[in-house]
C-alpha cells in the first residue's frame, strides 16, 4: 500500500466535509486530495485526481451516492467506502452500493453529524483496508447466478458448516449460497461482520434468494438440516449440545481480542467444541485476524477447513491469515466454495 493514502471525500454538507477531512487529516497516512457535493461531482473529481479511496455520502439529492458508485466503478474503477446515516434505518440501500461495487461501508450517527468522531478508527480502519482491496473480485461475486439443484447425500461425512467473513463477505456469503442445493443435508451458522441493525434485512435477503431456510440466530433455536443462521450483530453466538444431545445456539458474554458482534472465533470455537472432526469451517474474504483461532481449532479437532482464495477476496486478510498459519486444508475461489463444500459432505 502506497503512502499516503489519498482520499476523495463525497458528502452534501459542508459541515460534514470539513469534520471528515479533519478526522482523517488526523492520520498521518491518509491525505484528503479533493471534495466533492453530489455523486456526479464525486465522478468527476475522481477521474480528475485518480484518489486511492472515496469515501461516498448517499443521499445526495439528484446525484446520489448510488449515482456516484456507479458511475466511478465503470468509468473509473476505485474502492470506495459509504459514510452514510441511511444504513441506519435502510440497509437495502446499502446493500445496492455494495452490489454496484462499494468495497466497506461506516454508519455515521443518525442523530448529530457532530458525533462523527464516535466512527473516527472504523472509518480510518475501513479506508486502510479499502485501499488494498481487490475491486475485480466484486465483478466476479456479482457474476454467479443462483444455481437451483438437488443433490443425493449419502453416508455424511460432517455434520455443520460454519462460515466466517467481513469486507466484501455480504456479496460472498451471497454467492456461497447460491450455489448450495435444495436439500442442503446439514445446517450452516454465518457470522458476518456488520452493524447489528443490518443483520436482520441482510438474512431476509438472503432468505429470498434461497430455498433454504435462512434467518437470523435466537436462542434455544436448533441446528437441523437445511436451517442457515446468521449470528446477530449485537453478540457473541456459540452452539453447545443440550441435554437431549441436539445442538442448539446460544449467546455468551466472553470477548474476543479479534472482534466481537459477531466474533467469528467464537462461533467456529464452538463448533469445534460441539461437533468435534464432523465440522467444515470456512472462511471468507475480510481485514484482520478474526476467525484464524477458530480455523484453527476445527482442524485440530479432525474438522476440514476452507478458504477463499486471494484472486477472489475483495480484502485478503482473514484467509490470509488461516493460510499462512497452515490451517487451511483447502484455498477455494469463491464461486466453487459452494459445490466444493457439497463435495466434502458425500
Amino acid at each position: 500500500m502506497k503512502m499516503p493514502i489519498k482520499i476523495l471525500l463525497a458528502d452534501d454538507s459542508g459541515l460534514m466535509r470539513l469534520l471528515v477531512s479533519d478526522i482523517l487529516k488526523s492520520d498521518k497516512d491518509i491525505e484528503v486530495i479533493a471534495t466533492a457535493s453530489n455523486g456526479k461531482d464525486a465522478v468527476e473529481k475522481t477521474m480528475l485526481h485518480n484518489p486511492d479511496v472515496v469515501v461516498m455520502d448517499m443521499n445526495m439529492g439528484e446525484y446520489d451516492g448510488l449515482y456516484g458508485i456507479e458511475k466511478i466503478m465503470k468509468n473509473h474503477p476505485t474502492p470506495i467506502v459509504i459514510l452514510s446515516a441511511v444504513g441506519n434505518t435502510d440497509f437495502p440501500i446499502i446493500e445496492k452500493g455494495l452490489k454496484l461495487g462499494a468495497v466497506d461501508y461506516v454508519n455515521k450517527p443518525a442523530q448529530n453529524n457532530t458525533k462523527v468522531k464516535e466512527v473516527e478508527q472504523e472509518l480510518i480502519q475501513k479506508i486502510k483496508a479499502a485501499a488494498t482491496a481487490n475491486i475485480e473480485a466484486g465483478k466476479v461475486i456479482n457474476e454467479i447466478k443462483i444455481n437451483s439443484y438437488t443433490h443425493t447425500f449419502i453416508n455424511l461425512n460432517y455434520d455443520v458448516v460454519v462460515i466466517g467473513s467481513s469486507t466484501g463477505g455480504p456479496g460472498a456469503v451471497e454467492s456461497l449460497i447460491k450455489n448450495l442445493p435444495d436439500n442442503m443435508a446439514v445446517p450452516v451458522l454465518i457470522a458476518q461482520h456488520m452493524p447489528s441493525n443490518f443483520v436482520p434485512s441482510f438474512a431476509a435477503r438472503l432468505n429470498e434468494l434461497s430455498s433454504l431456510n435462512i434467518s437470523m440466530a435466537r436462542r434455544g433455536d436448533l441446528l437441523k438440516p437445511g436451517s442457515i443462521f446468521i449470528a446477530p450483530g449485537s453478540r457473541n453466538m456459540v452452539v453447545k449440545r443440550n441435554e437431549t444431545g441436539e445442538v442448539e445456539i446460544d449467546f455468551i458474554s466472553k470477548t474476543f481480542k479479534e472482534f466481537n458482534y459477531p466474533s467469528v472465533d467464537c462461533l467456529m470455537i464452538s463448533v469445534a467444541e460441539a461437533y468435534g472432526n464432523r465440522a467444515i469451517g470456512v472462511i471468507l474474504t475480510g481485514m484482520g485476524k478474526d476467525g484464524a483461532q477458530g480455523m484453527k481449532a476445527i482442524k485440530e479437532k479432525g474438522g476440514y477447513t476452507i478458504a477463499q482464495n486471494k484472486e477472489t477476496c475483495i480484502v485478503y486478510g482473514m484467509p490470509k491469515e488461516v493460510v499462512d498459519n497452515g490451517n487451511a486444508l483447502a484455498i477455494v475461489p469463491i464461486n466453487e466454495i459452494g459445490g466444493f463444500i457439497v463435495s466434502c459432505l458425500s
